[in-house]
Formats: C-alpha cells, sequence, structure tokens
C-alpha cells in the first residue's frame, strides 16, 4: 500500500510581489504546506533560484524541485494532483 505524501513545496517570493500573496493564499486555501523563501533577504537562494530556472522574477513555485514560474495554477495542480 501507498501512502500519500504531500510533495515538497517551496515559494521564492519578494514582500512586494502580489501573485506571491495570491500564491500563497492558494497554497493555504487547498492545504497545502509549503516554505516561503523571501529573495530580497536571502541573496544565497535568489542565485540558486536563478541558477535553477534562469529566472529573477517572482514568484518561483519548486514542487518536488520542479519549477513553476510565476502563478501557473494548472501546473501547480497537475504537480500537486489538485482536482
Amino acid at each position: 500500500m501507498q501512502t500519500a505524501t504531500q510533495p515538497k513545496v517551496i515559494i521564492f517570493t519578494t514582500p512586494t510581489c502580489s501573485f506571491c500573496t495570491t500564491a500563497k493564499r492558494y497554497f493555504r486555501e487547498k492545504n497545502v504546506r509549503f516554505t516561503e523563501v523571501d529573495v530580497t533577504r536571502d541573496q544565497r537562494a535568489a542565485v540558486d533560484m536563478q541558477r535553477r530556472t534562469g529566472q529573477t522574477g517572482v514568484p518561483v513555485i519548486l514542487i518536488n524541485n520542479r519549477p513553476i514560474v510565476g502563478f501557473d495554477v494548472p501546473k501547480i495542480n497537475s504537480l500537486l494532483n489538485i482536482k
């Protein structure tokens, strides 16, 4: 029997990003636990985000290390298996 564990979710944000706020609200509404990383406070994380995705804009969401650039609900739902 396979147990369903939630994928690891990390969201790279900035304090002024409205799409970041919307994404965090969406995760809370769907009871998805996530780790938030503010790239304005963590330069190493900002460099890591850019290395992984080629992006400097936020939000960048990692679901089990698979990057989603922007608040892309269909991709989020697909990777989290949300109907």
